[in-house]
């Protein structure tokens, strides 16, 4: 996740009533993804993400900021079929995350609405049919107003709310609909077993 952090104002941002899409939201990203290369593109979202979210202008469904509470809940803010991108917004209870996990070859934009996320990076060493070695590489701290970007195949982290207290909520635009992707649990010396692992919405 190559980290662009933008320092976000302290006012909160108001959510929704209902559960349309922002458009706002829509039509900027449609305007950073049209036509662009990956690289431009994923270079374009991030600081339109970011902007977004410093500005206060992201405007997101109430139920975005309520947690579950035995997991990170997934919920679809929008698709857009002509340019094929998804935004999934993820919330994140106190001490939730992911394993070690890829984004099925998609790339993805993620910027942070509210509360502090840890991101960490891994890079793939070697593969041994399902098990694979990895490194890890940079730990970053992703606060309010940040945004990254992930480019496969770099697409190898773990993402996760280290506060003891507050909910953090996430927004990820992916170059496509992402329903799958590849987890690894650590076995021993950096050695993981990967698995597949459906991905549902909340």
């Amino acid at each position: 996740m190559n980290a662009m952090t933008v320092t976000a104002t302290d006012r909160p941002i108001e959510p929704e009533t209902d559960h349309s899409p922002c458009p706002v939201l829509t039509a900027a990203l449609d305007q950073a993804i049209r036509d662009r290369p990956c690289v431009e593109l994923t270079r374009a979202l991030c600081q339109t993400l970011a902007g977004l979210i410093r500005e206060q202008r992201l405007l997101l469904p109430a139920e975005v900021f309520q947690a579950c509470p035995d997991h990170y809940a997934r919920r679809l803010i929008h698709h857009c079929p002509e340019l094929g991108y998804t935004v999934i917004a993820m919330t994140w209870g106190p001490g939730q995350g992911t394993p070690v996990h890829d984004h099925s070859g998609l790339w993805c934009v993620e910027g942070v609405v509210a509360g502090s996320l840890e991101v960490i990076q891994y890079e793939l060493m070697e593969t041994r049919g399902d098990r694979f070695r990895f490194e890890q590489r940079q730990t970053l701290a992703a606060g309010s107003g940040s945004a990254g970007s992930l480019i496969p195949p770099h697409e190898y982290h773990t993402i996760r709310n280290v506060s003891d207290e507050d909910i953090c909520v996430s927004l990820h635009v992916y170059g496509g609909q992402m329903e799958r992707c590849c987890v690894f649990q650590p076995l021993a010396d950096g050695w993981y077993l990967r698995q597949d692992k459906p991905l549902s919405l909340d």
